[in-house]
């Protein structure tokens, strides 16, 4: 029996782990930490999560709980990461940290973005970047893994097929992201509260959203040069779910069916990545509560522009689902363990 801790347990992420570990055959919690609600049972925030009903948040003291567990999720705020990521890992422990923090391979980059140094550029070179769908073999091999933020996934799944095989223009990249509230975190700001958000819709961070980076590099790996976009991401009024449209020029003229057929290939064998039927596109409502990304292609002939559909739930395949999946591929158990998608919905 795997032991697990979950550091940060009692926000939207962790709240998320402890529902599909719930499930999983071969994982105990033995550790939540939560400094703000250190003291209380996870039913106390999270009713519905019964079997933890004497599982008690903790604070996050590392010395105290690394003989506790095995492998550990880290769901803190980004830059809270650091300090405790090192620390695990230094004492062979396995880690899946779901921040920012050990995403971006340059600590300029990341000091650039996040405002904040990176203080431990040793353990970042240890940490592989956990989408399963590109990075399989290294995750398998890893002690660190960085889970990737909710746009990033279903950009670059969107967009590794095209690239690869080099159907579309390198300069012409637009991707266009709506997510739910939850995507923010689970925190009182105003701009999220209840009034505000419902029956709103509007563009935010634009030109400057913290995604943009960890979306370029990984498409730049992919395409084995540099690679700009032009990533927005929107607030919608709904809990959860992300739907994002890639829109790219073609390289040169192709019909629609043979891009499909090219997707499908590329991801016929991925338990949790889907490519619709051609002429058919996701909706987050069928993808809720459960680790899969359904992909739609379609070309507009008029404009020789490629356009590609996702849809995640930012909770479970952009977050947690994703994390547990990382778990399952680092760990040697089957990739879908308690991932069933029917299983996973709320």
């Amino acid at each position: 029996m795997l032991r697990v801790a979950i550091c940060g347990g009692s926000g939207y992420a962790g709240a998320e782990l402890l529902r599909i570990l719930a499930a999983h055959p071969k994982v105990k919690i033995t550790v939540a930490t939560s400094e703000k609600s250190a003291g209380k049972r996870v039913t106390d925030l999270f009713p519905y999560l019964h079997r933890y009903e004497n599982l008690v948040y903790e604070p996050l003291d590392r010395e105290k709980i690394i003989s506790r567990a095995d492998l550990f999720f880290m769901a803190l705020p980004h830059a809270a990461s650091q300090v405790a990521v090192d620390f695990f890992v230094s004492q062979g422990k396995k880690v899946i940290d779901l921040s920012a923090d050990y995403r971006l391979r340059e600590p300029r980059i990341y000091e650039e973005w996040y405002k904040v140094p990176h203080m431990f550029p040793g353990t970042l070179k240890k940490a592989v970047y956990g989408l399963p769908e590109l990075h399989r073999k290294k995750i398998a091999k890893a002690s660190l893994v960085a889970n990737p933020g909710c746009y990033p996934t279903g950009a670059i799944i969107g967009l590794t097929p095209a690239i690869k095989n080099g159907l579309i223009k390198l300069n012409s990249i637009v991707i266009d992201s709506k997510s739910g509230a939850s995507g923010a975190g689970r925190q009182s700001e105003v701009s999220f509260s209840y009034c505000e958000v419902n029956e709103g819709f509007k563009a935010y961070s634009v030109a400057s959203h913290r995604h943009t980076p960890e979306i370029e590099q990984e498409l730049s790996a992919v395409a084995g040069k540099g690679v700009r976009v032009n990533f927005t991401p929107h607030l919608v009024p709904m809990d959860r779910g992300i739907l994002t449209t890639v829109y790219a020029q073609l390289a040169k003229s192709m019909e629609g069916k043979g891009i499909h057929e090219i997707y499908r290939t590329a991801y016929g064998k991925e338990p949790f990545t889907r490519v619709l039927e051609m002429g058919k596109f996701p909706n987050v409502k069928n993808v809720r509560g459960t680790n899969l990304c359904e992909l739609g292609v379609a070309v507009n002939k008029r404009t020789g522009t490629l356009i590609v559909i996702a849809a995640i739930d930012n909770l479970v395949k952009g977050a947690s689902g994703q994390a547990v999946h990382n778990m399952n591929i680092m760990m040697g158990f089957d990739e879908k363990e308690a991932l069933n998608a029917i299983a996973l919905f709320p």
